[in-house]
């Protein structure tokens, strides 16, 4: 993100009053937009339906009496929750229709991300996917409290719930989460090795060294959109991931290149081909083994490939 907001409104004179509140208004989104984005595309997975949000957030936010507000941040992480509420249900109905599995928008990434583990960690394609399974008021809770650390009656501010009940929801939704994400913490040295190896067999058509590194259940998922060629269901089990991966990438061999990127605060794989950005490749891995596979080759979700995104806590 450049850290730019929305155009303001311009006014056309007559006191300075409302010029101070449009100024002060400006500054406050400037200076957590960054935040905000974070906050909507942890709650969304879409970039571009973040940005939405985020405009979305600064025309609500325009009009709101500041000398009614203590804490802008908190303020406008409240109005930035509703909007990717009302968001994320309008996106759930748009996934149904999706052609495919439907994977995160990949993002690259500054070095401070990763730098930054818990954040990295909820950024990562594979808990992004297991967010995919909670209900959007369970995400919102879980995003708001595990990821920034929001106080239960902030949460409960932005969800319109009680307190106590945000309490039961952050349960609900850890426990949820606990059975279903990365098992132990992979350091991203561990990540680029696995990375290196599969590119390393990938281009040498090695498919032993391929298996080698595959676990026995791995799951392969592609993201086309039903604008490229991508698999239309998921991919089990090592032997068949390898020989689909040995066979699409076979056949284009010489034009194509893979190199290392950090996407979502984790390593990844960028393939180009003939030159030009085809297929970002995001993996999980457990123990040691690549359980993940999630390629996203839908250029409508490639944009934000092309320069680093700044993300906040």
């Amino acid at each position: 993100m450049d850290g730019t907001s929305p155009t303001a409104p311009g006014d056309s004179g007559g006191g300075t009053s409302p010029d101070d509140r449009a100024d002060h208004a400006t500054e406050a989104f400037v200076a957590h937009r960054n935040l905000l984005f974070t906050v909507a595309y942890e709650m969304l997975g879409s970039a571009a339906d973040a940005e939405d949000v985020l405009q979305e957030t600064w025309l609500r936010w325009t009009t709101v009496d500041l000398d009614t507000v203590r804490d802008p941040r908190a303020y406008l992480v409240r109005i930035t929750t509703r909007q990717a509420l009302g968001r994320l249900r309008a996106l759930g109905r748009r996934k149904e229709s999706y052609v495919g599995p439907w994977l995160p928008e990949p993002l690259l990434t500054a070095p401070d991300v990763a730098e930054d583990v818990e954040l990295a960690d909820s950024l990562s394609m594979a808990m992004l996917l297991v967010l995919e399974t909670l209900t959007p008021t369970e995400r919102a809770v879980f995003v708001l409290r595990e990821v920034f650390d929001l106080a239960y009656d902030e949460i409960a501010e932005a969800v319109d719930k009680t307190p106590a009940a945000v309490r039961q929801i952050a349960h609900r939704a850890r426990a949820h989460v606990a059975a279903r994400r990365p098992r132990g913490a992979v350091s991203p040295a561990e990540t680029r090795s696995a990375l290196e190896a599969f590119r390393r067999a990938v281009e040498t058509g090695d498919l032993q060294s391929l298996l080698d590194i595959l676990a026995p259940d791995v799951v392969l998922l592609g993201d086309g959109g039903g604008v490229v060629q991508a698999v239309l269901r998921p991919v089990v089990g090592a032997d068949r991931v390898a020989r689909v991966l040995a066979s699409g990438l076979g056949r284009v061999a010489a034009a194509v290149s893979l190199r290392p990127a950090q996407v979502n605060g984790h390593p990844a794989l960028v393939l180009r081909l003939d030159g030009a950005l085809d297929t970002v490749m995001a993996v999980r891995i457990d123990d040691g083994l690549i359980t993940g596979l999630y390629a996203v080759r839908n250029p409508e979700k490639l944009s934000r490939m092309e320069r680093e995104t700044t993300l906040r806590r």
